[in-house]
């Protein structure tokens, strides 16, 4: 299975890099950040182009529109230097349009209907289940992402204390927590298979890629048995 996996990351790095080659004029931090500051503007559209102001569109602009302003905010500060490669042209349409749109069409299935999604808890306690996952899931992805940088601009190496001494990936398990939060939201089957979609393609294949490249730390197989994948002693 990690074989599988890794052979994954290959093919997506591939994909959103050198696809179909050609000159690299952009970053792919670029596309990333076009994607989402983009993010309030596109669902302040479709809740004028159909007309929807029901408290859930609301919440969702909120949520999801402030999440990308957000991460504008953390890439000014401190960048993923994983993103800032240069990518061809094809490239940067693949990474668009094969992962980041998808997280549009989430809004889309939202505020298309006129219909409010029928959640399993009343309509106030299900925003506040949505909005706390959000806002831990941000807090923990700030912390990881924030950490690593200036961590490392130090003292390179493995990372085993703050937020990273029990769980080795908090930055996805953030990320997983914020667009979870998204889809409990969304209520819909299609935002489930998106969002497993992306999480099984690109979150998991980055994560073996990442223990990979780690394992050849010295100190690694002590960190990985003390620590969980994206919990901690999971």
């Amino acid at each position: 299975m990690k074989k599988v996996f890794l052979k994954l990351k290959q093919w997506a790095d591939h994909l959103t890099s050198d696809f179909i080659g050609g000159p690299k004029p952009w970053k792919l931090a670029w596309v990333i950040n076009f994607q989402k500051a983009g993010t309030f503007v596109f669902i302040g559209l479709l809740m004028w182009l159909y007309q929807n102001n029901s408290m859930a569109a609301w919440v969702y602009l909120a949520l999801h529109g402030g999440y990308g302003l957000v991460w504008l905010i953390k890439d000014v500060n401190f960048p993923d230097a994983s993103w800032q490669r240069k990518v061809t042209i094809p490239a940067g349409l693949v990474a668009f349009f094969g992962v980041l749109f998808w997280y549009w069409v989430m809004a889309w299935l939202l505020i298309s209907t006129s219909e409010s999604p029928v959640y399993p808890l009343p309509e106030v306690q299900w925003y506040a289940l949505c909005i706390t996952l959000c806002l831990l899931g941000c807090v923990i992805m700030i912390a990881a992402d924030a950490q690593k940088h200036y961590t490392l601009r130090h003292q390179k190496g493995l990372i085993t204390t703050g937020i990273h001494r029990r769980i080795r990936h908090p930055n996805y398990l953030g990320e997983i927590m914020i667009y979870g939060a998204f889809g409990l939201l969304v209520w819909h089957p299609l935002a489930a298979v998106i969002l497993i979609a992306i999480w099984l393609g690109v979150f998991v294949p980055n994560m073996v890629a990442k223990e990979h490249s780690l394992s050849r730390y010295p100190e690694w197989s002590e960190y990985k048995k003390n620590s969980g994948w994206l919990l901690p002693f999971m």
